[in-house]
């Protein structure tokens, strides 16, 4: 386990708290990944030679080859506030969307906002910050901001639709795990958690904030400067979520460091209070009867926390960044006949 340390917060934030507009908040309002799989099973996307990642394996973004060393890659993601200040939303919004880029090894190009605002209920100015928060993110990325599309919504929300380009031969892919080979994990978990008390309470979780508006670009180079090509980002499906779709899509199973998983200051006692997103819980009964299980259960949902713009979740060692567990071959008797074990 790690050790308990004390959280740096702050005052709570503006008196108008966006958080409080939207049932939901971040990853954590996503559809349950359950339900989501069902519905996508009864659609038979268009495919073809060219279409290098599509969603037969849930990755993080669609990849079309252009020609022999480039390809688009294609994604788009937007949430409802996880945070009350809106520059920081902006952030932690626009750096969660350019993650599925990185996700898959590909650099972003250009980007187009996407708000939805309330506008007889959140003063536009407030939007305007949020879209200042995605725009520098989109700067400092690399990536031109072009226009996108806004409507007025009872719910506040706001991410990015991206596209970015990657070596079709150098691409980073949930299905290309193999077994014996270490995960490593790039970004502390419990964002999910912090988040629900944030909105609870208005309290500020610095380290969370700084966290989420970490962007995994250079984790996303550092792998493919090293040769690696399996990998994902976690996000509102939780750690546990992630890696089962990985370890599904890569014909592998994986077992799981517990103590050496890393969490941001304030998360286990955060849990402990009781401020727990209703998403990481279904995250967990999604899982469940895919893990074999040596830590008891609030380990479990902490390990299933739905997560927002967190790290990526790479097969092999990147320096720097902790190793959680690895890949081992189904037949594996750590598994006991499941996907996953966690020790």
């Amino acid at each position: 386990m790690t050790a308990p340390t004390t959280p740096t917060t702050s005052a709570p934030g503006p008196a108008l708290r966006l958080t409080q507009y939207a049932s939901g908040g971040g990853c954590a309002c996503k559809v349950p990944p359950g339900e989501l799989e069902r519905v996508l099973g009864t659609l038979t996307p268009a495919a073809g030679p060219d279409l290098l990642v599509g969603v037969d394996t849930g990755d993080d973004a669609a990849v079309v080859r252009l020609d022999g060393d480039r390809a688009v890659v294609a994604t788009t993601d937007f949430f409802t506030p996880v945070v009350d200040d809106p520059y920081d939303w902006g952030r932690i919004a626009a750096t969660n969307a350019l993650s599925d880029v990185w996700a898959m090894g590909g650099e972003p190009l250009v980007a187009l906002n996407l708000l939805a605002w309330p506008r007889d209920r959140i003063p536009f100015d407030l939007a305007a910050e949020v879209l200042r928060g995605g725009a520098d993110v989109a700067r400092a990325a690399g990536c031109h901001l072009a226009g996108g599309h806004s409507i007025d919504d009872p719910e506040p929300k706001y991410g990015l639709a991206v596209t970015g380009l990657a070596d079709p031969n150098r691409l980073l892919r949930n299905d290309a795990g193999e077994p014996g080979l270490p995960l490593t994990l790039t970004k502390p978990i419990g964002l999910g958690v912090l988040n629900n008390r944030h909105k609870a309470t208005g309290e500020v979780f610095e380290e969370a904030v700084a966290v989420m508006t970490t962007p995994n670009g250079d984790a996303s180079r550092a792998a493919l400067a090293a040769g690696l090509r399996c990998a994902t980002d976690v996000t509102g499906f939780g750690l546990l979520g992630h890696l089962y779709k990985l370890c599904r899509a890569s014909g592998v199973g994986a077992v799981v460091d517990a103590a050496a998983v890393p969490y941001v200051a304030g998360a286990r006692e955060s849990y402990a209070a009781g401020y727990v997103p209703g998403g990481s819980r279904r995250n967990l009964d999604w899982v469940r009867p895919h893990v074999t299980a040596g830590v008891d259960e609030n380990e479990l949902v902490l390990l299933a926390d739905a997560q927002t713009s967190g790290g990526l979740l790479v097969v092999g060692e990147l320096p720097g960044h902790p190793v959680v567990g690895r890949l081992v071959a189904l037949d594996d008797a750590a598994l006991d006949g499941r996907v996953v074990s966690v020790r």
